[in-house]
């Protein structure tokens, strides 16, 4: 039983860290609040992504698999998704010529930490992939550790989330300790980047949305 759910636990980290290295708009905007905020961006960023996937596990568990892998549903979430990733991007692009990094601080009032939590679960429930992701691989495991009981499915979400945790406040130290080294027109090119990136992928999640709606209607 200790070694199954042991074996549960490091293969859940694992494919959770895989996923987590690959880029996004979750990471995407970590690097741009940490080079503001400080290295409190992406955990506080991480625990408003870990409330939405906790929610998302008692989902599936309650049986809400078939609802989520509905073509009706990635349309939505892809154009919706798109219209505020597409928002944000444009925002960032339009604020460069006032941002300045001076007076940043490492530690972020509590308002702000409120606003990155939101940020967490805003920026994961838009993504259309993060949803098929939990629909179909994230369903999977949760079956497999259903059969150790509540302890399994404990193993493979703390598994998963830690992985999550472990990369992003990796990214947020790095990017803070940093900081020092960045004069003002570094960081607008630093943010600018970022809102370009944000911009792709909204791009990417209409062209997901519209080649999906093609083909199921």
């Amino acid at each position: 039983m200790e070694l199954a759910l042991v074996t549960i636990f490091s293969t859940s980290f694992v494919l959770a860290l895989s996923g987590a290295l690959m880029p996004g708009p979750l990471l995407t905007v970590t690097v741009s609040e940490s080079s503001r905020r400080g290295a409190v961006a992406g955990p506080l960023m991480i625990c408003g992504h870990g409330l939405l996937e906790l929610a998302m596990v008692a989902a599936l568990l309650a049986g809400l698999a078939p609802i989520l892998v509905r073509d009706d549903v990635f349309i939505f979430i892809s154009l919706t998704g798109g219209a505020i990733l597409l928002y944000m991007g444009i925002s960032m692009l339009k604020s460069l010529p006032g941002m300045v990094l001076h007076g940043s601080s490492s530690s972020a009032p509590a308002a702000d930490g409120r606003n990155l939590v939101a940020a967490g679960v805003i920026l994961s429930a838009v993504n259309p992939y993060w949803l098929i992701w939990w629909a179909s691989i994230g369903l999977g495991y949760i079956v497999y550790s259903m059969k150790f009981g509540l302890l399994g499915v404990t193993a493979f979400f703390c598994g998963h989330i830690l992985a999550d945790f472990a990369w992003y406040t990796l990214v947020s130290f790095g990017i803070a300790r940093g900081r020092h080294l960045l004069g003002n027109s570094l960081y607008r090119k630093l943010i600018g980047g970022c809102a370009v990136f944000l911009i792709a992928f909204a791009c990417w999640f209409f062209y997901s949305g519209v080649t999906k709606a093609m083909t199921a209607f």
